[in-house]
């Protein structure tokens, strides 16, 4: 009976440890599938991440070169405002030495009429 008992004991503890190597295998196994996914979503929130970097980068980019764009072409209008300015100037003074030549006749004509009128 104790022999029976040995051998039952035995086989017991061998059905244990090939139990034990087999629930270690699954585990090792289940942790390479867990790997493997988490690997796999990694590497897409990774590309997405990047992604992200890049489009930030280029934003950023467009709004500097908006923002100097913006300065350019504030300062094409001061310079344009400027040069219609300057023409208006221009326009003025030519009204006004027009002027001048005019009011310059009228005093010449005028003293050459009081000359001839005083030599004659």
């Amino acid at each position: 009976l104790s022999r029976v008992v040995k051998e039952h004991q035995s086989k017991q503890a061998s059905q244990r440890d090939v139990q034990e190597q087999k629930r270690r295998a699954a585990l090792h196994s289940v942790s390479r599938v867990s790997q493997a996914l988490v690997d796999a979503v990694n590497s897409g929130v990774e590309d997405a991440y990047a992604n992200e970097k890049k489009l930030e980068g280029e934003a950023k980019r467009l709004q500097v070169n908006s923002e100097q764009f913006v300065r350019q072409t504030r300062q094409w209008l001061a310079l344009v405002d400027g040069f219609n300015q300057a023409l208006k100037e221009i326009g003025d003074v030519e009204n006004w030495a027009k002027s001048i030549e005019k009011d310059m006749q009228t005093i010449s004509g005028a003293l050459e009429y009081a000359y001839k009128g005083s030599s004659g």
